[in-house]
């Protein structure tokens, strides 16, 4: 007994020595991964390549402040900004103090994450420290008038989550975006081509990049085939330059393309125009006074070019950018310049004007407006041409606005439908292009006396760990068929509510994220509201990430009998391309499965053409190829009888991923 107590204190010195020469090492690679972080900024404004040396080295070594903390710090200025709150929460929890504003930034994580009640406990906090240090002076000091903002734009970001409009709003894919910024977008009234910016590396006139590590702005064209945008190209030589060149709006009738470029002041608008073999002109600064020696962002030109209403920082504004309009004098030369006052213009910038084609509806993107955060987009229509008086501005809802910028917006041929850019959790990278339609809302039944008229179903969903059974801090989104968002209310800890309001039976789709665990989308089915309540209760159980966990990507489509990814597997991939972010060290194997219609050969091809398509769209957004293994399996493994279609044979065509390491 005494040899085996020896023995065991003998073992438990060797593990205990092991862990913490491993830990040791851990700090060590830490420290080098941060110095190297720390010299990319000293040296460069390269904040992307020094985010993920720096994530990097805070998950090697939690107990680093400074390292979780520059962590949190540049997901808050680049993507992903939500990812924020894992790192800045482990400063908090071991050194509270460590920075003076480690509440606020720890809220705004939240805030951009879409936990707003999360983010007013912690704008909360820090207003308390505020008013408990009115005489300090450092340099991460957020002054109240900002807190002020950002617990008012809480507060209309749970108003607005929970009662979103009727709109589906749909990426326009990666045939149009990149994991680049991709912006300003312009089409057609037809919407057979669509003119954007972007600063991607394909097709990019210049090899070199700007002092970010980003290329350069260049202005792209896509077209439209049937359905489908196609690959984006450059736009060629004769608009673009090697340096930043920015499109920003087009004429209704196509034959005029405005532009960004660096002139004489901080910026100036130019003009291309179309000729008659369908490529554009040498761009020339735009005539008239709009140009000044200050900073001038973007255009918009009513249908008969008879008005325009562009941005600009020059002075004697209301504050930062102002919208002005400028009509032609009777010489026809666009001298009278406007600003279109208070009800419009803020303290703070309002940019983006896009003039509709009625010549009375107007859009913009304020920050200093009712919004949930960033640049939210408004609505405003013009009562009185002579006065330009304008209604008061309307916020146009979530989903179209979050918290992040949301920004561009221009219409089409079609009543109510837009396309626009905005940074989403489901786009490539940063800002990305989105179509926005409009959804017709459900017709209510007609409120009698006797009937209190049609009340939502209350859809309760409780997400918890998969082995401890305990509530855990899950992100939840629910959607239709047809990507309708539907309204949320959190309830605490993975605890949410949404209100369903459509009258006829309907499917549904709740998604489930958290850092360290597989992703869910989870098919529901739920019956019509009616004028009694219902409330239907749903228990989810997420699973972590660990070796040999096989989870199906239930929406992840092809084309019939190909291998082609249709548009609505892209948010289920983004989820993944997250997660595996999320995972540095993770591998998968993506496997293809098929039913048995059809010969051995051709289902075999078949499901390993379908795999290599998922891990192609995986390493296209930024994973590395080696991290995934793809098998194509045909009909070897079912997972039921195929003998019939919806209980078997539509069961085993499926894609899955297994995790091999973590």
């Amino acid at each position: 007994m005494q040899r085996f107590r020896s023995g065991l204190i003998f073992l438990t010195f060797l593990v205990a020595t092991l862990s913490g020469w491993a830990q040791e090492q851990s700090k060590d690679q830490a420290r080098q991964y941060f110095e190297m972080a720390s010299e990319i900024m000293s040296g460069t404004k390269a904040i992307d390549d020094a985010r993920e040396l720096m994530v990097i080295a805070a998950n090697y070594d939690t107990t680093n402040l400074k390292a979780n903390t520059d962590a949190g710090l540049m997901h808050l200025r680049t993507i992903q900004k939500e990812q924020a709150v894992k790192y800045l929460m482990r400063v908090f929890r071991q050194s509270p103090n460590f920075r003076f504003d480690l509440e606020f930034q720890i809220a705004s994580g939240y805030h951009f994450g879409l936990q707003f009640d999360k983010a007013i406990d912690f704008y909360t906090r820090y207003k308390i420290k505020l008013d408990r240090n009115p005489n300090y002076k450092g340099k991460d000091k957020v002054e109240a008038k900002e807190v002020s903002k950002r617990l008012e734009e809480c507060a209309t970001g749970k108003e607005l989550v929970a009662d979103p409009k009727p709109f589906s709003i749909t990426n326009l894919g990666p045939e149009v975006n990149s994991e680049y910024d991709d912006y300003a977008p312009v089409v057609y009234h037809n919407e057979l081509e669509l003119i954007f910016t972007s600063r991607r590396r394909d097709g990019n006139l210049n090899e070199n990049v700007a002092d970010d590590n980003k290329p350069y702005e260049d202005i792209y064209i896509s077209k439209k085939e049937g359905e489908v945008w196609q690959p984006a190209q450059n736009i060629g030589t004769t608009v673009n330059t090697r340096f930043n060149d920015s499109n920003i709006a087009m004429s209704p009738n196509g034959n005029i393309l405005f532009l960004y470029k660096d002139g004489v002041g901080d910026g100036d608008i130019f003009s291309s125009t179309k000729q008659a073999d369908s490529t554009w002109a040498k761009p020339v600064p735009f005539p008239g006074s709009i140009n000044s020696s200050f900073y001038e962002s973007s255009i918009t030109i009513t249908k008969d070019e008879s008005t325009i209403y562009f941005a600009s920082e020059r002075p004697g504004g209301l504050g930062g950018i102002d919208i002005y309009s400028c009509t032609k004098d009777k010489k026809g030369a666009w001298t009278v310049i406007k600003n279109l006052g208070p009800t419009i213009n803020t303290e703070y910038d309002d940019d983006a004007p896009f003039i509709d084609y009625d010549g009375k509806t107007l859009y913009f993107s304020s920050k200093g407006r009712k919004g949930m955060g960033g640049y939210d987009i408004f609505k405003t229509t013009l009562m009185d041409l002579e006065k330009k008086e304008w209604t008061e501005p309307e916020n146009v809802g979530y989903p179209i606005n979050t918290p992040d910028d949301d920004v561009f917006i221009v219409g089409t041929g079609t009543a109510n439908r837009f396309y626009f850019s905005s940074a989403r959790a489901d786009g490539y990278g940063y800002s990305d292009i989105y179509l926005i339609s409009d959804l017709k809302k459900e017709p209510e039944v007609a409120k009698t006396p006797e009937k209190k008229g049609i009340q939502p179903i209350r859809f309760m969903v409780e997400i918890v760990d998969a082995e401890t059974k305990e509530p855990i801090e899950a992100t939840a989104k629910m959607r239709g068929k047809d990507n309708t968002v539907i309204g949320s209310a959190s309830l605490g800890t993975g605890s949410f509510e949404f209100g369903v309001m459509s009258t006829v039976p309907k499917e549904y789709v709740v998604s489930i994220e958290l850092e360290g665990y597989i992703f869910e989308n989870i098919k529901v089915n739920l019956g019509r509201a009616t004028e009694e309540p219902q409330t239907v209760s749903r228990k989810v159980l997420l699973r972590k990430v660990a070796v040999g966990e096989v989870s199906a990507l239930r929406h992840v489509f092809f084309e019939f009998s190909k291998a082609t990814l249709q548009e609505t597997s892209y948010e289920e991939l983004n989820m993944m391309v997250t997660m595996m972010k999320q995972n540095q060290s993770m591998q998968v194997e993506i496997g293809g499965h098929t039913d048995d219609v059809g010969s051995d050969t051709f289902n075999k091809k078949l499901s390993q053409q379908r795999a290599d398509a998922v891990k192609s769209y995986l390493t296209s957004n930024g994973i590395g190829g080696r991290r995934i293994k793809s098998i194509g399996y045909g009909e070897e493994k079912p997972l039921v009888s195929n003998d019939d279609e919806t209980g078997g044979r539509e069961i085993n065509r499926r894609v899955e991923f297994k995790v091999l390491a973590k």
